[in-house]
């Protein structure tokens, strides 16, 4: 899951939405250095990486992907599942995905002292294309998969957007089936951080 599947999950918490969005760039026990909230928020991310990467149907869904992403088929693949929350965004949430994505640009900037430098630098980047709300139009995985091509200068991910369209009905078909069980996996690892 990307950036947008890692907000929604973390629910109203700021804390566990800010440690959720720095999860990538915290690396080994760096996160005991930070405030508690934003410490579990950091865990809740690893949680939600590690129950996506080693599933069954998101194993299914990369290997869609593999022979032309190749070792590039996981990333793309959470950008694309991004793409079909953002599209359904309205079956999961009643609060409008435009004012989402606006309200955690604004939680994630007012604690912006709190971000690693790397972080920064892709929140830039992300509020200037505004990939939170674009994710729902395949113009903007489009932009998302070229503009990391060129950061990366990995040119697996240029116009890998064609690779969503070809395959899009599969794709989708495993995000239907996956993020429930994530959605009841995330509600269970909370309750657990609340009990402890």
């Amino acid at each position: 899951m990307n950036f947008l599947a890692h907000q929604y999950l973390s629910g109203d918490n700021h804390g566990l939405r800010i440690g959720n969005f720095i999860g990538d760039f915290v690396k080994g026990n760096k996160w005991l250095d930070y405030p508690i909230e934003i410490q579990q928020g950091i865990l809740l991310h690893r949680s939600i990486d590690n129950f996506t990467d080693n599933h069954p149907i998101v194993r299914e869904s990369i290997k869609i992907l593999r022979p032309k992403m190749a070792r590039y088929s996981g990333i793309a693949n959470d950008i694309f599942f991004d793409h079909f929350l953002a599209k359904q965004w309205n079956t999961f949430s009643n609060f409008e995905l435009e004012n989402f994505s606006e309200e955690t640009y604004s939680i994630i900037n007012s604690n912006i002292e709190l971000l690693p430098e790397r972080t920064t630098y892709v929140l830039q980047y992300m509020q200037q294309q505004n990939w939170l709300y674009n994710y729902q139009f395949i113009s903007g995985i489009e932009k998302t998969m070229n503009g990391m091509s060129r950061r990366t200068q990995q040119i697996a991910f240029e116009n890998s957007h064609n690779i969503l369209l070809e395959n899009y009905y599969e794709i989708k078909s495993c995000f239907d089936e996956f993020f429930p069980l994530l959605k009841l996996h995330v509600a269970e690892f909370i309750l657990n951080l609340k009990s402890t």
